[in-house]
């Protein structure tokens, strides 16, 4: 049974790779879009997936599952705008959408994603 772990730090992985299935590490907006509003948060934050799942050897296709944690509930609509732009037609993954608090105040959104891995 092999394991592969990527960016392995002290609290955690930023994925995680077994049988063929990869766990990323909750994605959130870069540092330059912090502050923007929940679009601009979610642009940056899906690019960061996709510069993770390129790094493991995934894609967007490859998507399996997804949670979404948001801020305030009202932000669905806009978020989901996003969203449905970034996946591929025929491909949606299973996905959940959840209110929550976020690790820092000026977050708006956060999300967690498994792909296959091409292998």
């Amino acid at each position: 049974m092999s394991i592969q772990r990527h960016d392995t730090k002290a609290r955690m992985s930023r994925a995680v790779i077994h049988q063929g299935v990869a766990y990323l590490c909750g994605q959130v907006a870069g540092v330059d879009a912090r502050h923007g509003d929940i679009t601009e948060q979610t642009k940056s934050m899906l690019a960061r997936v996709d510069a993770l799942l390129e790094e493991i050897g995934s894609s967007r296709e490859q998507l399996l599952s997804a949670t979404v944690y948001l801020k305030e509930g009202g932000d669905v609509a806009a978020m989901n705008a996003v969203w449905d732009a970034w996946v591929p037609e025929g491909y949606a993954p299973a996905r959940t959408c959840v209110c929550a608090p976020l690790p820092a105040e000026e977050l708006k959104v956060e999300i967690t994603v498994t792909a296959a891995v091409s292998q």
